[in-house]
């Protein structure tokens, strides 16, 4: 099942966010194809799949004894993502609760950089999720952020790793990594 639902993801993947043209990217660098995951992970079906691959992967780490409360990433590329798994997770013994990470402090009021904290305590393990990952720098700043809110980072998953370095800078700093879908498997279909 895990398989037939890899494929369809990576098939949905190339139809509707892998562009073959020049950008430049957050990091700065030029690429000649470009990856927007907002369109798979608005589509019911493409999120439906991220959620349930990106499950999955946790699921085996919390039946090897992992504790694991939660999910989260920065905002807007994790939002789906975090909502996603969080909702697969409904019926598991524990299941996983959903943070978001802002850009931005809020503006006004708590002035929070995380929201949904109300379901985690100080020192609660949790997966930072991302859509892409490229070079990793926007991976660790959210890493940062999420410790800096009390949680303890056990873990980053991505979606789509763009295989331009971000994995190596990412486990470098001590933290696991996995992809669900990498570049090499898009350029393959």
């Amino acid at each position: 099942m895990e398989n037939n639902s890899l494929q369809e993801f990576v098939i949905l993947i190339r139809k509707l966010s892998y562009e073959k043209r020049q950008v430049t990217l957050s990091s700065g660098k030029q690429s000649d194809f470009y990856i927007d995951m907002k369109n798979t992970l608005l589509h019911p079906r493409g999120i439906w799949l991220a959620s349930q691959l990106i499950a999955s992967a946790i699921r085996v780490r919390i039946e090897k004894g992992e504790e694991i409360r939660g999910v989260g990433g920065l905002t807007m590329g994790a939002d789906p993502l975090s909502t996603g798994v969080s909702l697969v997770s409904e019926g598991w013994q524990k299941p996983l609760y959903a943070f978001y990470i802002r850009k931005e402090p809020k503006g006004h009021g708590t002035q929070n950089w995380l929201e949904g904290m109300k379901n985690f305590k100080t020192g609660d393990k949790v997966i930072v999720l991302e859509d892409v990952v490229t070079t990793g720098g926007s991976t660790l700043k959210s890493v940062e952020r999420a410790r800096l809110g009390g949680l303890d980072v056990a873990g980053v998953i991505t979606a789509v790793d763009r295989q331009e370095g971000g994995k190596e800078t990412i486990e470098a700093t001590g933290i696991k990594f996995t992809a669900i879908v990498t570049r090499e498997m898009i350029l393959r279909i």
